[in-house]
């Protein structure tokens, strides 16, 4: 008996909903980046993108845990003398809490071009609704 290794062209992808609401920022972001890469399936395959694709709604009302409002911060810096950009994550999570998601999920996924392909397929939103009705997304169940 053979190993089955899957091929690009034959995944199939699903679209799954996932709620953000009450849970902490890091538990949702796990189950993004597995749904992402394909680890939830029987076919997966290391170095295939075999994943599905992920809406995240609510991702204001995720709870981040202990002191991490007060203490954590975003940093990014322009390559030039003095370019460091700090934010606290408070004020992150206030203005833009789509893009704590999204940065959440991709420290989890690896860091190759199969990553970048993924995080495409990852469409996150502050509130309830999206635009995504005509995919049929299924709500994914907590396990």
């Amino acid at each position: 008996m053979s190993t089955f290794m899957e091929k690009k062209e034959t995944v199939d992808r699903k679209w799954y909903i996932l709620d953000a609401a009450g849970v902490p920022l890091g538990r949702t972001a796990t189950v993004a980046a597995d749904l992402l890469r394909g680890k939830h399936k029987v076919t997966y395959t290391p170095h295939v993108d075999c994943g599905d694709f992920v809406i995240i709604l609510n991702t204001d009302k995720a709870v981040l845990t202990g002191k991490k409002l007060e203490q954590k911060f975003y940093r990014r810096h322009s390559g030039w003398v003095g370019g460091l950009k700090e934010v606290k994550y408070s004020k992150l999570m206030e203005q833009k809490p789509e893009l704590a998601m999204t940065l959440a999920v991709r420290g989890m996924l690896q860091k190759n071009t199969i990553a970048r392909s993924q995080l495409l397929r990852l469409k996150v939103y502050r509130g309830e609704e999206h635009q995504h009705q005509a995919q049929k997304p299924e709500l994914w169940a907590a396990e």
